[in-house]
């Protein structure tokens, strides 16, 4: 057994989830529904045990490794894809690019106690929303779903903390390096991206700046497109490298 769920601890509020908070917006008419993918069965039992719980959220099929996640969200069409990183067969992180491909609009969180920085990096480069540790809680759990559900993105908080650490390194190895100008953003899609890059979810940022949700949300889909990227967190990446944002 290479991975465990580690404990399962019901005070999620001692730590929060970066980007993790009550989601707006209206209630979702049907339920949330998962693919839970890890080559464990006792560990994806829990997760449905867990995950039944919840009246929002249905598990609708399971799988064992990477290939046979990708057949199954092929027939399933998950709206997320629950899914450990290393696994037989085929891993998760190589499994990601081919589910976006036969299942688009699925979201992929990866579910692991790798705390590599290779992994986090490869799994959002390959597509993945969300980047959690095993250690997390059952709520966290179940919050996370419904967060990338909503559109955010989720990433434990010590792999964010591993990640600005890169960034802050990439500036410095690439400061000798001309860069192609990057697309301009206006003030107020720079200041939403510094805070989407501090792990602020939507509602949080929308206090801090005193907008609403729908703004912020906004103005985070105009910042993906101009930059012509996917994901928030792709977007903080290509910031940091363009030196859109400076971290001190």
């Amino acid at each position: 057994m290479t991975d465990s769920f580690g404990p399962m601890r019901d005070e999620a509020a001692d730590r929060d989830v970066a980007g993790m908070g009550p989601q707006a917006g209206s209630p979702r008419k049907e339920p949330i529904r998962v693919l839970v993918v890890d080559d464990h069965a006792l560990f994806r039992r829990g997760l449905e045990i867990v995950l039944a719980a919840e009246e929002d959220i249905q598990v609708v099929g399971e799988a064992g490794d990477g290939a046979e996640a990708v057949d199954k969200a092929a027939d399933l069409l998950p709206d997320i894809v629950l899914m450990d990183v290393r696994m037989p067969r085929r891993g998760g992180i190589e499994a990601c690019t081919s589910i976006k491909e036969v299942a688009p609009s699925a979201k992929i969180i990866m579910l692991t106690i790798s705390d590599e920085e290779a992994d986090l990096y490869d799994a959002i480069k390959a597509g993945a929303t969300g980047y959690l540790l095993k250690e997390i809680s059952t709520d966290e759990v179940s919050t996370a779903i419904r967060a990338v559900a909503d559109g955010q993105s989720q990433i434990s908080p010590s792999m964010a903390s591993k990640l600005l650490t890169e960034f802050k390194s990439m500036i410095q190895r690439t400061d000798e390096r001309r860069l192609v100008p990057a697309p301009r953003l206006t003030d107020r899609e720079l200041e939403v991206l510094k805070l989407v890059a501090t792990g602020m979810n939507n509602r949080d940022i929308a206090k801090e700046l005193f907008i609403s949700e729908n703004t912020v949300k906004n103005h985070v889909r105009n910042i993906l497109e101009k930059l012509q990227l996917h994901s928030r967190m792709e977007a903080v990446v290509y910031a940091m490298r363009e030196k859109i944002l400076e971290i001190r």
